[in-house]
């Protein structure tokens, strides 16, 4: 998969990833660990058997919601529904009394959706479900509704929900997308009945005094912002300036070679790896709910990628795990139909990165070992899913799998005490055992095999930029820009006399064109036209921003390369300087005010070093889920007498 190398900071993809650098797993106190594993048996097996109750009505056409189970005051016709109760209980060996609760529940449920029905066909109001954190629900097993109309914004249903349910800062999830609060809920897919999930943005509660109270919100609210904008100005960013000073992001094979990949394309993905990277951070500090608004913003980033580049790395595949795990943790599991849809998009991502029994990625790699935890989170929450669903055959199918995988994958400790005596750190013997089937002399080979590619790539990184920044050099002594004897270098594959020669080419094509850019420096146009804006939008941006071309690229990436009509022909600004020539141009692929360097230095704290970080687990929160399952499963074939 790509991955990032932070060279003085670089950013990486390789062929099986994209972009991976990384630390070990960070470990974490017991009592720190969010454990939904060991949560709440009792909400898991009411789901369960309430799917089940649903499958069997639907199968035998039963409507709950009319005679005989439901009379004309919409209360229940406690005969029939007693007797219903008794022969689902029969069939599913349960007791009546739990099954007679469910059915009412259903019930319920049922009626309450035909009123909202008739309520939205009448008065165009319709009713969300609400799925509230845990700590905001006053009773678990009461689910919570918003009436609204739906052609309001979202920022009115934020408000009453702040207001209904003591909620403040809130984002809104529905189908795996953040609803954007400045547009209504119809222009974002939401429809009557929809369920819509509530995440808090910051709690002021914890908060002694208002200004670390205010300061707290702040900070989360403008985390994804921050990420944002960090990772823009290193998409922007060529390596023309000293990496150890400017560092930049690259996108390279797992052998350090860079991948060719258009600009526009690349800087999506640049910025959807690194939103992908924020948010696994998060998830290591059990920030569950930023991490992911993080991870769902860098899925919207991912689908400005190309397929076919999608389908050569498991980056996009990780990120649909990622994200159900998320939800799992925020006991979001009623979000069935998308966390589905997402397990459904990582197996393929999977079957078509690795190839069919993973024949592709031994072929790449040598092993397929470390890539097997993957797999055993996949197949342990989708088993978590088909119970949730009731399909208990299912579950039980998919976690024998889960089982098999986990006796493998799970690490002998006196295995790992010998290779940490050897020196290595627990991440290598993690990652060398799971390559090396758990034989300890293959796997002290594999690492010291890895740690000596690994110092070969820093070795040739460090002689290509020292070569690179020489050609930049004898480039600008001959009166270029660092910018544009960058771009030209780039488009030469290094080499210095082609470089010259596009230089030389551009300059005179610049200039005779130059009148009809009314007024527009050709190579400040060319930076932009690079970067994959189109050239009208290029030329008005400029104009709009007296020719700064960091100032012009923020702009139409505020705007997504689009402009307004009356933009387009809008006049410069009094106080626009005149086009500098190509000699006095100066770089501008990054802003190096302390504002900037601080967000780049932030981002980059969220780059994982080692770039099979993602496959570093301890498998401590997959064990403790595997043992809830089972219990669930267990309690399940246990007949109720």
């Amino acid at each position: 998969m790509p991955y990032y190398s932070v060279t003085g900071s670089v950013a990486r993809t390789t062929t099986t990833r994209s972009w991976r650098g990384g630390r070990g797993a960070e470990r974490f106190p017991a009592e720190q660990r969010v454990v939904t594993a060991s949560s709440d048996i009792q909400t898991m097996a009411e789901l369960n058997m309430e799917a089940k109750l649903k499958n069997r009505l639907k199968q035998e056409k039963v409507q709950l919601w009319n005679a005989p189970f439901t009379d004309a005051d919409n209360q229940p016709g406690r005969h029939h529904m007693e007797e219903l109760a008794e022969r689902y209980a029969a069939q599913l060996d349960l007791s009546a009394p739990e099954v007679g609760g469910a059915l009412e529940a259903i019930r319920l449920q049922a009626v309450k959706r035909g009123k909202g029905n008739k309520t939205f066909r009448e008065t165009s109001v319709a009713t969300l479900e609400l799925l509230l954190p845990r700590d905001s629900k006053k009773d678990p097993k009461t689910k919570n509704y918003l009436e609204m109309r739906l052609d309001v914004s979202v920022q009115e249903v934020v408000d009453r929900i702040g207001q209904q349910f003591s909620l403040k800062h809130v984002k809104l999830i529905h189908n795996g997308t953040t609803l954007c609060v400045d547009r209504r809920l119809d222009q974002q897919g939401v429809k009557n009945h929809s369920k819509v999930m509530v995440l808090k943005v910051s709690d002021g509660e914890w908060k002694q005094q208002a200004n670390e109270e205010e300061e707290k919100m702040k900070r989360q609210s403008e985390s994804l912002q921050r990420s944002q904008k960090g990772f823009q100005i290193l998409t922007e960013r060529d390596g023309s300036e000293d990496p150890e000073t400017t560092p930049f992001l690259e996108i390279a094979d797992q052998r350090g070679n860079p991948l060719k990949i258009p600009p526009t394309e690349k800087k999506a993905l640049i910025l959807a790896m690194g939103l992908h990277e924020k948010g696994r951070s998060l998830m290591k500090k059990k920030q569950f709910d930023n991490a992911l608004l993080h991870l769902l913003e860098a899925d919207q980033q991912f689908s400005r990628c190309g397929s076919a580049l999608l389908r050569s790395v498991d980056n996009y595949a990780v990120l649909q795990l990622d994200v159900v795990w998320c939800y799992r943790a925020l006991e979001a599991l009623p979000c069935l139909e998308d966390g589905r849809a997402r397990l459904q998009r990582a197996e393929d991502g999977f079957l078509q990165c690795y190839g069919e029994g993973q024949r592709r990625l031994l072929m790449i790699k040598g092993n397929t070992g470390k890539e097997e935890v993957l797999f055993l989170r996949l197949y342990l929450l989708q088993s978590l899913l088909s119970y949730v669903e009731g399909n208990d055959a299912q579950a039980r199918l998919q976690l024998s799998k889960v089982e098999a995988l986990y006796s493998r994958l799970r690490l002998d400790s006196e295995k790992m005490s010998q290779l940490t005596a050897l020196g290595f750190s627990e991440r290598e013997v993690r990652l060398g055992l799971r390559a090396c089937g758990g034989d300890v002399q293959e796997a002290a080979i594999h690492i010291s095999s890895q740690r000596q590619e690994r110092e070969q790539l820093k070795r040739r990184e460090r002689l290509k930029r020292r070569r690179r920044v020489e050609a930049i050099s004898t480039l600008t002594e001959l009166g270029y820009s660092r910018r544009d004897a960058s771009r030209a270098l780039h488009l030469a594959d290094g080499d210095v006399d082609r470089a010259c020669g596009i230089l030389l080419e551009s300059h005179q094509g610049a200039l005779s064109t130059n009148n009809n850019t009314e007024g527009v420096a050709p190579e400040k146009l060319e930076q932009l036209l690079y970067l994959g804006f189109e050239r009208r939008v290029s030329e008005a941006a400029l104009r709009l921003t007296g020719g700064d071309v960091q100032s012009a690229t923020q702009l139409l990436l505020d705007n997504q390369g689009v402009l307004a009509p009356d933009l387009l022909s809008a006049s410069p600004p009094s106080s626009a300087s005149s086009a500098s020539s190509p000699s006095s141009e100066e770089p501008s692929t990054s802003s190096n005010s302390p504002e900037d360097e601080e967000l780049v230095n932030e981002v980059l704290e969220d780059i994982a070093p080692h770039e099979e970080d993602y496959l570093d687990l301890t498998l401590e929160e997959e064990s403790e889920l595997i043992a809830t399952v089972r219990r669930y499963l267990n309690r399940e074939a246990t007949p109720t007498v």
